[in-house]
């Protein structure tokens, strides 16, 4: 049913139907700000955000981005010397700047050889007409892909994590990006403050019916420098954080309910050790994923089981 003999739409297999090479994202820091920290959407940022966990270690603000991919392609090579790469403007919302900064460090990073297409972070209402159309030009002969910051499909939730925007607007980029040729990625929390199992049953079911090539699924975790961080030592109790297990189980009645169409990316995340306060489950990426793969043999289950599509 799915490449590889896998019971989900694994991310990683399509892209191998598209590309005869391996690809690596390079995650890139352009120096981009977020309107939701200087004041043109909110102040403070989303409550959950300290953009540090997004940096990887050859990643650092202020140098070139032919630099940075520079310093990235010297990490991976080694260990995959013929391998091509996807350029990832990762850090903070990186459509927000002007049309013609944003034209520049997108060019800059499909001229260094070797990068094959760019994939952009960002946030749903920082897009519009002309930068979407910009977009379709270059995924006329690259892999572009618009990742966007959904979180939730709630609008209480997305208000109370403050994230400046309602689910509405989510829909509206995805569905203007898709209908340009332009691949969208999404991000999505579960687990936030006050969502129950059966509201995260509801993201799968209006995802489901969007046209989306990226999934990522993120469990919540509580950081360091974050609001959330501080809300959670005012008041606790408002925060249930799930054991390994747990959430294994929970990703697993998410993909029933999720259109076996869209691929999966990411099934959690992992914060640096020093910036993480909970939950820590000491596992690996990889060994996250045997996990879920082996439980979704014993349960007999796969992607889109109970999707009504």
């Amino acid at each position: 049913m799915f490449l590889q003999d896998k019971r989900y739409n694994d991310y990683n297999s399509y892209l191998k139907t598209l590309f005869p090479q391996r690809i690596q994202k390079i995650s890139i820091n352009a120096g981009f700000s977020c309107p939701n920290r200087n004041g043109e959407k909110g102040w403070g940022g989303c409550t959950y955000c300290n953009n540090q966990t997004f940096n990887p270690e050859y990643c650092f603000r202020g140098e070139s981005i032919t630099d940075q991919i520079k310093k990235g392609i010297k990490f991976f090579r080694k260990k995959y010397p013929t391998q091509e790469y996807f350029a990832y403007f990762q850090a903070y919302t990186s459509t927000y700047d002007t049309y013609e900064n944003l034209v520049k460090r997108y060019e800059e990073a499909l001229a260094f050889d070797g990068v094959k297409g760019l994939i952009i972070g960002t946030r749903p209402d920082c897009v519009n007409d002309t930068l979407l159309d910009y977009l379709a030009e270059l995924s006329k002969k690259y892999y572009i892909m618009v990742e966007y910051g959904v979180e939730s499909t709630n609008d209480n939730t997305l208000k109370f994590i403050n994230r400046g925007h309602d689910f509405a607007t989510c829909v509206n980029a995805i569905q203007e990006t898709a209908k340009r040729g332009i691949k969208t990625g999404v991000h999505m929390i579960l687990g936030l403050p006050t969502e129950s199992h059966d509201d995260i049953m509801e993201h799968a079911a209006k995802l489901s019916v969007l046209p989306i090539n990226s999934l990522k699924l993120h469990q919540l975790q509580l950081v360091k420098g974050t609001i959330m961080a501080k809300q959670y030592q005012e008041d606790p109790t408002i925060f249930n954080f799930f054991t390994a297990d747990e959430y294994i189980d929970l990703i697993i009645d998410f993909l029933e309910n999720l259109n076996p169409n869209i691929p999966i990316e990411r099934f959690t995340s992992q914060s640096p050790k020093e910036l993480l306060i909970a939950p820590d489950w000491g596992l690996k990426n990889f060994e996250f994923v045997h996990k879920i793969e082996k439980q979704l043999a014993l349960r007999d289950t796969f992607q889109g089981k109970k999707w009504k599509g």
